[in-house]
């Protein structure tokens, strides 16, 4: 009997358990948030690289296809 009061006494304070799920969560919420800044920094560039065909576009000569990425 006593080695079984021993074992609960043992299981009830290992936290083992709960720091797995606090890095757990941790770990998810730092992917969250690079994948985030990447798709952010993503948009931004697409908008640059547009932004930049239409001027290329307007100039005599120049052009650009900002869907294929190329241009001349």
């Amino acid at each position: 009997m006593t080695k079984l009061m021993t074992m609960g006494r043992q299981f009830r304070d290992d936290e083992n358990g709960a720091a797995m799920v606090e890095y757990s969560i941790l770990v998810g919420i730092i992917a969250g948030a690079a994948i985030l800044a990447i798709l952010a920094i993503g948009g931004w560039v697409t908008g640059r690289f547009t932004g930049l065909c239409t001027t290329l576009n307007g100039k005599a000569g120049g052009v650009c296809d900002s869907a294929a990425g190329t241009g001349s």
